[in-house]
Protein backbone atom coordinates (compact mmCIF):
# COMPACT_ATOMS: atom_id res chain seq x y z
CA UNK A 1 0.00 0.00 0.00
CA UNK A 2 1.30 3.38 -0.65
CA UNK A 3 1.43 5.62 1.96
CA UNK A 4 1.33 9.35 1.61
CA UNK A 5 4.55 10.73 3.79
CA UNK A 6 4.04 14.30 3.53
CA UNK A 7 0.67 13.22 5.65
CA UNK A 8 2.77 11.66 7.94
CA UNK A 9 4.60 14.30 8.92
CA UNK A 10 2.04 17.25 9.07
CA UNK A 11 -0.19 14.55 10.64
CA UNK A 12 1.86 13.94 13.79
CA UNK A 13 2.84 18.09 14.28
CA UNK A 14 -0.61 18.55 14.23
CA UNK A 15 -1.05 15.22 16.69
CA UNK A 16 -3.09 13.55 14.33
CA UNK A 17 -3.04 9.46 13.92
CA UNK A 18 -0.35 8.20 11.08
CA UNK A 19 0.79 4.52 10.12
CA UNK A 20 4.00 4.92 11.43
CA UNK A 21 6.71 7.45 13.56
CA UNK A 22 7.78 9.60 10.94
CA UNK A 23 11.58 10.60 11.21
CA UNK A 24 13.64 13.59 9.67
CA UNK A 25 16.98 14.63 11.10
CA UNK A 26 18.46 18.00 11.93
CA UNK A 27 21.17 18.55 9.33
CA UNK A 28 20.18 15.82 7.29
CA UNK A 29 21.34 17.36 4.20
CA UNK A 30 25.48 17.71 5.09
CA UNK A 31 28.73 16.91 5.10
CA UNK A 32 28.37 12.83 6.14
CA UNK A 33 26.79 12.83 2.12
CA UNK A 34 29.47 12.00 -0.23
CA UNK A 35 27.45 13.59 -2.84
CA UNK A 36 27.22 16.92 -0.64
CA UNK A 37 31.48 16.84 0.02
CA UNK A 38 31.76 16.79 -3.93
CA UNK A 39 29.15 19.28 -4.35
CA UNK A 40 31.31 21.42 -1.61
CA UNK A 41 34.60 20.90 -3.57
CA UNK A 42 33.14 22.89 -5.98
CA UNK A 43 31.40 25.72 -4.18
CA UNK A 44 31.37 27.56 -0.72
CA UNK A 45 28.61 27.09 1.94
CA UNK A 46 26.92 30.48 1.28
CA UNK A 47 27.49 29.73 -2.36
CA UNK A 48 25.22 26.61 -2.59
CA UNK A 49 22.77 28.71 -0.14
CA UNK A 50 22.75 31.87 -2.17
CA UNK A 51 22.02 29.96 -5.53
CA UNK A 52 18.46 28.41 -5.64
CA UNK A 53 19.35 25.24 -8.03
CA UNK A 54 21.87 24.63 -5.80
CA UNK A 55 20.06 24.63 -2.64
CA UNK A 56 17.40 22.76 -3.88
CA UNK A 57 19.85 19.95 -5.20
CA UNK A 58 21.50 19.54 -1.43
CA UNK A 59 18.18 19.70 0.00
CA UNK A 60 16.88 16.82 -2.04
CA UNK A 61 19.99 15.05 -1.39
CA UNK A 62 18.78 13.12 1.58
CA UNK A 63 15.21 12.28 0.56
CA UNK A 64 16.83 9.21 -0.67
CA UNK A 65 17.39 7.42 2.75
CA UNK A 66 13.70 7.51 3.14
CA UNK A 67 13.15 10.98 5.43
CA UNK A 68 9.39 12.29 6.13
CA UNK A 69 10.27 15.94 5.29
CA UNK A 70 12.76 18.13 3.63
CA UNK A 71 14.38 21.19 5.56
CA UNK A 72 15.32 23.51 3.13
CA UNK A 73 19.30 23.94 3.31
CA UNK A 74 20.17 27.31 4.43
CA UNK A 75 21.81 28.62 7.48
CA UNK A 76 20.34 30.54 10.41
CA UNK A 77 22.72 32.96 10.26
CA UNK A 78 21.64 34.25 6.60
CA UNK A 79 20.08 37.44 7.87
CA UNK A 80 22.44 38.90 9.55
CA UNK A 81 24.30 40.17 5.93
CA UNK A 82 21.25 42.05 5.43
CA UNK A 83 20.93 43.61 8.56
CA UNK A 84 24.19 44.89 8.43
CA UNK A 85 26.51 42.31 9.89
CA UNK A 86 28.17 40.26 7.35
CA UNK A 87 29.98 36.85 8.18
CA UNK A 88 31.82 34.32 6.58
CA UNK A 89 32.78 30.69 7.24
CA UNK A 90 36.18 30.20 8.21
CA UNK A 91 38.18 26.63 7.83
CA UNK A 92 37.98 25.23 11.41
CA UNK A 93 36.47 28.09 13.23
CA UNK A 94 32.76 27.80 12.04
CA UNK A 95 31.05 30.98 11.20
CA UNK A 96 32.80 34.47 12.08
CA UNK A 97 30.71 37.74 12.18
CA UNK A 98 32.99 40.09 10.89
CA UNK A 99 32.39 43.40 12.62
CA UNK A 100 30.85 41.98 16.29
CA UNK A 101 28.76 44.49 18.04
CA UNK A 102 30.52 45.43 21.16
CA UNK A 103 27.83 48.60 23.02
CA UNK A 104 25.03 50.01 22.03
CA UNK A 105 26.30 51.89 19.39
CA UNK A 106 26.40 48.60 17.13
CA UNK A 107 23.06 47.64 18.31
CA UNK A 108 21.64 50.87 16.89
CA UNK A 109 23.88 50.40 13.74
CA UNK A 110 21.83 47.47 12.87
CA UNK A 111 19.00 47.53 10.25
CA UNK A 112 15.42 45.42 10.07
CA UNK A 113 16.16 43.38 7.21
CA UNK A 114 12.95 43.18 5.12
CA UNK A 115 12.60 38.81 3.72
CA UNK A 116 13.36 40.29 -0.13
CA UNK A 117 16.28 40.92 0.91
CA UNK A 118 16.75 36.95 1.64
CA UNK A 119 14.79 35.96 -2.32
CA UNK A 120 17.06 33.55 -2.73
CA UNK A 121 15.81 31.48 0.52
CA UNK A 122 12.14 32.37 -1.36
CA UNK A 123 12.92 31.44 -4.15
CA UNK A 124 14.43 27.94 -3.91
CA UNK A 125 11.85 27.12 -1.04
CA UNK A 126 9.18 27.83 -4.00
CA UNK A 127 11.26 25.16 -6.21
CA UNK A 128 11.25 22.68 -3.27
CA UNK A 129 7.48 22.99 -2.48
CA UNK A 130 6.67 22.57 -6.77
CA UNK A 131 9.30 18.94 -6.69
CA UNK A 132 8.10 17.97 -3.53
CA UNK A 133 4.29 18.04 -3.79
CA UNK A 134 2.89 14.88 -3.01
CA UNK A 135 6.10 13.47 -1.51
CA UNK A 136 7.40 14.78 1.34
CA UNK A 137 6.37 17.84 3.36
CA UNK A 138 8.69 21.11 3.13
CA UNK A 139 10.35 23.08 6.61
CA UNK A 140 11.66 26.19 6.57
CA UNK A 141 13.51 27.41 9.39
CA UNK A 142 15.21 31.04 11.09
CA UNK A 143 18.21 31.42 14.03
CA UNK A 144 16.18 32.56 17.17
CA UNK A 145 17.00 35.95 18.67
CA UNK A 146 19.60 34.89 21.33
CA UNK A 147 21.04 32.25 19.54
CA UNK A 148 21.64 35.26 16.68
CA UNK A 149 22.33 37.66 19.57
CA UNK A 150 25.19 35.63 20.62
CA UNK A 151 27.00 35.28 17.12
CA UNK A 152 26.70 38.99 17.09
CA UNK A 153 28.26 39.62 20.35
CA UNK A 154 30.56 37.12 20.60
CA UNK A 155 31.48 36.97 16.83
CA UNK A 156 31.23 33.48 16.03
CA UNK A 157 30.84 30.29 18.73
CA UNK A 158 31.58 30.43 22.32
CA UNK A 159 32.08 28.70 25.57
CA UNK A 160 31.21 31.03 28.14
CA UNK A 161 28.82 33.42 26.29
CA UNK A 162 30.61 36.36 28.14
CA UNK A 163 30.27 38.89 26.27
CA UNK A 164 26.58 38.02 25.40
CA UNK A 165 25.50 38.29 29.00
CA UNK A 166 27.73 41.37 29.94
CA UNK A 167 25.35 43.28 27.33
CA UNK A 168 22.50 41.40 28.70
CA UNK A 169 23.31 42.04 31.92
CA UNK A 170 25.12 45.85 31.71
CA UNK A 171 22.81 46.99 28.97
CA UNK A 172 19.49 45.75 29.42
CA UNK A 173 18.27 48.83 27.01
CA UNK A 174 20.41 48.07 24.44
CA UNK A 175 20.19 44.34 24.50
CA UNK A 176 15.99 44.20 24.01
CA UNK A 177 16.74 46.79 21.06
CA UNK A 178 19.07 43.91 19.66
CA UNK A 179 16.33 41.26 20.65
CA UNK A 180 13.68 43.09 18.89
CA UNK A 181 15.19 43.74 15.50
CA UNK A 182 16.16 40.50 15.75
CA UNK A 183 12.67 39.38 16.03
CA UNK A 184 11.19 41.72 13.46
CA UNK A 185 13.44 40.36 11.06
CA UNK A 186 12.83 36.77 12.26
CA UNK A 187 8.87 37.26 12.10
CA UNK A 188 9.02 38.81 8.77
CA UNK A 189 11.50 36.14 7.52
CA UNK A 190 9.59 33.35 8.79
CA UNK A 191 6.22 34.45 7.51
CA UNK A 192 7.74 34.88 3.71
CA UNK A 193 8.35 31.43 3.78
CA UNK A 194 5.72 29.95 4.82
CA UNK A 195 3.84 32.54 1.55
CA UNK A 196 6.79 30.83 -0.28
CA UNK A 197 5.77 27.23 0.29
CA UNK A 198 6.84 25.50 3.26
CA UNK A 199 4.61 23.91 5.07
CA UNK A 200 6.31 23.82 8.95
CA UNK A 201 8.79 26.66 10.37
CA UNK A 202 11.37 25.34 12.52
CA UNK A 203 12.95 28.11 15.29
CA UNK A 204 16.22 27.39 16.16
CA UNK A 205 17.32 28.39 19.35
CA UNK A 206 20.76 26.38 19.56
CA UNK A 207 22.60 28.41 22.50
CA UNK A 208 19.36 29.33 24.31
CA UNK A 209 20.34 26.63 27.29
CA UNK A 210 23.16 28.68 28.13
CA UNK A 211 20.74 30.16 29.92
CA UNK A 212 18.57 29.98 33.33
CA UNK A 213 14.58 30.04 33.51
CA UNK A 214 14.94 33.37 35.61
CA UNK A 215 16.94 35.15 32.53
CA UNK A 216 15.42 33.41 29.62
CA UNK A 217 11.87 34.92 31.31
CA UNK A 218 13.30 38.35 31.13
CA UNK A 219 15.69 38.60 28.36
CA UNK A 220 14.40 35.93 25.71
CA UNK A 221 10.65 34.83 25.83
CA UNK A 222 9.13 37.93 25.31
CA UNK A 223 10.91 38.27 22.18
CA UNK A 224 10.16 34.81 21.11
CA UNK A 225 6.44 35.01 21.71
CA UNK A 226 6.18 38.15 19.45
CA UNK A 227 7.49 35.51 16.79
CA UNK A 228 5.60 32.79 16.97
CA UNK A 229 2.36 33.95 18.13
CA UNK A 230 1.79 35.60 14.66
CA UNK A 231 3.82 32.88 13.06
CA UNK A 232 1.26 30.49 14.51
CA UNK A 233 -1.42 32.36 13.25
CA UNK A 234 -0.10 31.55 9.37
CA UNK A 235 -1.33 28.28 9.95
CA UNK A 236 1.48 25.47 9.82
CA UNK A 237 3.40 23.42 12.10
CA UNK A 238 5.66 25.70 14.18
CA UNK A 239 9.00 24.07 16.01
CA UNK A 240 10.43 25.38 18.72
CA UNK A 241 13.83 23.45 19.28
CA UNK A 242 16.97 24.29 21.45
CA UNK A 243 19.93 22.69 23.43
CA UNK A 244 20.05 22.27 27.11
CA UNK A 245 16.98 23.26 27.62
CA UNK A 246 15.37 20.66 29.74
CA UNK A 247 15.01 23.22 32.68
CA UNK A 248 13.62 26.07 30.36
CA UNK A 249 11.04 23.27 28.09
CA UNK A 250 7.50 25.54 30.07
CA UNK A 251 8.44 28.62 29.27
CA UNK A 252 9.41 27.68 25.76
CA UNK A 253 5.88 26.00 25.75
CA UNK A 254 4.64 29.54 26.74
CA UNK A 255 6.76 31.57 24.22
CA UNK A 256 5.04 29.09 21.44
CA UNK A 257 5.07 26.93 18.87
CA UNK A 258 3.20 23.50 17.69
CA UNK A 259 5.95 21.10 18.39
CA UNK A 260 8.21 21.71 21.10
CA UNK A 261 11.87 19.81 19.75
CA UNK A 262 13.62 18.03 23.12
CA UNK A 263 17.27 17.43 23.19
CA UNK A 264 18.63 13.92 24.14
CA UNK A 265 19.17 14.94 27.54
CA UNK A 266 15.64 14.49 28.58
CA UNK A 267 13.74 11.32 28.17
CA UNK A 268 10.69 11.66 26.32
CA UNK A 269 8.28 10.58 28.67
CA UNK A 270 9.41 13.30 31.23
CA UNK A 271 9.04 15.85 28.41
CA UNK A 272 5.65 15.04 27.37
CA UNK A 273 4.72 14.57 31.51
CA UNK A 274 6.39 18.36 31.74
CA UNK A 275 4.87 19.80 28.74
CA UNK A 276 1.14 18.25 28.57
CA UNK A 277 -0.64 16.11 25.56
CA UNK A 278 -1.80 19.91 24.09
CA UNK A 279 1.70 20.10 21.70
CA UNK A 280 3.67 17.53 19.60
CA UNK A 281 6.83 16.39 20.39
CA UNK A 282 10.42 16.05 18.39
CA UNK A 283 13.32 14.34 19.44
CA UNK A 284 15.43 12.69 20.82
CA UNK A 285 18.18 10.40 19.82
CA UNK A 286 21.45 11.44 20.80
CA UNK A 287 23.45 12.36 17.85
CA UNK A 288 26.64 10.16 18.65
CA UNK A 289 24.37 6.99 19.24
CA UNK A 290 24.45 6.99 15.33
CA UNK A 291 28.38 5.99 15.65
CA UNK A 292 27.18 2.61 17.97
CA UNK A 293 26.19 -0.89 16.83
CA UNK A 294 23.40 -1.20 15.44
CA UNK A 295 21.81 -2.95 18.03
CA UNK A 296 22.21 -0.31 20.39
CA UNK A 297 20.90 2.25 17.85
CA UNK A 298 18.08 -0.20 17.73
CA UNK A 299 17.45 -0.54 21.42
CA UNK A 300 17.63 3.14 22.07
CA UNK A 301 15.55 4.41 18.95
CA UNK A 302 12.97 1.78 20.47
CA UNK A 303 13.31 3.41 23.88
CA UNK A 304 12.61 7.07 22.62
CA UNK A 305 10.09 5.30 20.54
CA UNK A 306 8.12 3.36 23.85
CA UNK A 307 8.53 6.29 25.69
CA UNK A 308 6.27 7.78 23.87
CA UNK A 309 3.44 5.75 24.69
CA UNK A 310 1.13 5.56 21.40
CA UNK A 311 0.89 9.51 21.40
CA UNK A 312 0.12 10.45 17.64
CA UNK A 313 1.82 13.75 18.43
CA UNK A 314 6.05 12.60 17.91
CA UNK A 315 8.23 13.33 15.02
CA UNK A 316 11.41 11.24 15.45
CA UNK A 317 14.40 13.37 15.53
CA UNK A 318 18.14 13.98 16.82
CA UNK A 319 18.95 15.54 19.84
CA UNK A 320 20.73 18.16 17.59
CA UNK A 321 22.55 17.87 14.29
CA UNK A 322 23.94 14.80 12.86
CA UNK A 323 27.01 15.39 13.03
CA UNK A 324 29.57 15.12 9.51
CA UNK A 325 31.57 11.90 10.28
CA UNK A 326 28.25 9.97 11.20
CA UNK A 327 28.06 6.84 8.84
CA UNK A 328 25.59 7.24 5.95
CA UNK A 329 24.26 3.57 6.47
CA UNK A 330 24.02 4.01 10.01
CA UNK A 331 21.38 6.73 9.12
CA UNK A 332 19.97 4.55 7.00
CA UNK A 333 19.58 1.81 9.66
CA UNK A 334 18.04 4.31 11.89
CA UNK A 335 14.95 5.39 9.22
CA UNK A 336 13.95 1.84 8.51
CA UNK A 337 14.17 1.12 12.36
CA UNK A 338 11.71 4.05 13.36
CA UNK A 339 9.60 3.13 10.63
CA UNK A 340 9.08 -0.45 11.61
CA UNK A 341 8.90 0.25 15.38
CA UNK A 342 5.24 -0.52 16.21
CA UNK A 343 3.67 2.66 18.27
CA UNK A 344 1.32 1.66 20.11
CA UNK A 345 1.85 1.68 24.01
Amino acid sequence: MLVDTQDRFLKACRREPVDTTPIWLMRQAGRYMAEYRALREKHTLLEICKQPELAVEVTLQPLRLGMDAAILFADILLPLEPMGAPFSFEKGEGPVVHTPIVDRKGVDALRIAAPEELQYVLDALKILRKELSGKVGLIGFAGAPFTLASYLLEGGKSQGFVKTKRLMYGDSEAWHLLMQKLALTVRDYLLAQIAAGAQAVQLFDSWVGQLGPEDYETYVKPHVRSILEPVEKAGVPVIHFGTGTSTLLPQMKEAGGTVIGIDFRLPMDRARKLLGDDVALQGNLDSTLLFAPREIIEARAKDVIKRMHGHPGHIFNLGHGILPETPVEAVQQLIEIVHTTPRTP
